[in-house]
């Protein structure tokens, strides 16, 4: 059964960030708050926790696209090739925010990432992601919680969440009622930004 730990960005509290960093580096699965809607995220080095998010989503590990949340610009360099100054300032200008930004990877990917050619990025705006992922040391794979009323695209009320998800996931953070409006997904891998998707955030 899922925990529920109620941690809300005013004040997070460090022994319940303890207990989700501990959770994923014993490659246990979260739900956690961000910008836009609640995701699922787990551990980018446990390629089981990777497979098990695989399987929640119904896709094969090696097709899955799942961003990398970092808390910062800093991590790029780890997982993308270089990029021009103007993309640089360009992601500068617009994170932390509601943004899922398509790069080019680098060969030092991890292994669940194997043979990718693109890496999506992620810097929510929430302090609680920012705190795991600094918490953690390195960042962590997210997939956005889907709701399958085609209506409500997402998911909002996390303890709806928390019983959808119970056998599924080992920590549901309680952060307050989510977004419906996922993120903007932008492809920069020409140097020019083209919106994939539209989403919360706007170019």
């Amino acid at each position: 059964m899922a925990k529920i730990l109620k941690i809300y960005p005013e004040n997070p509290q460090e022994n319940l960030i303890n207990e989700v960093i501990k959770t994923l580096n014993n490659g246990g699965l979260i739900i956690y708050p961000s910008d836009t809607v609640y995701a699922l995220g787990c551990n980018i080095f446990d390629i089981k926790a990777m497979e098990k998010l695989a399987q929640i989503k119904k896709q094969k590990l090696e097709k899955a696209k799942f961003s990398i949340i970092c808390n910062d610009l800093s991590h790029l360099s780890d997982f993308t090739r270089p990029i021009d100054t103007s993309v640089f300032r360009f992601l500068k200008n617009r994170l932390p925010g509601p943004f899922t930004f398509i790069l080019d990877a680098n060969k030092n990917l991890p292994l669940a990432y194997k043979n990718h050619k693109t890496i999506g990025i992620r810097v929510p705006d929430h302090p609680i992601p920012q705190l795991i992922v600094e918490k953690l040391g390195h960042p962590i794979a997210s997939t956005s919680i889907k709701d399958d009323d085609e209506i409500i695209e997402y998911s909002t009320d996390p303890e709806l969440i928390a019983e959808k998800y119970d056998h599924l996931v080992d920590i549901v953070i309680d952060s307050g009622y989510g977004d419906n409006v996922a993120s903007t997904i932008v492809d920069l891998t020409s140097g020019e930004p083209e919106v994939i998707r539209q989403g919360k955030g706007e170019i």
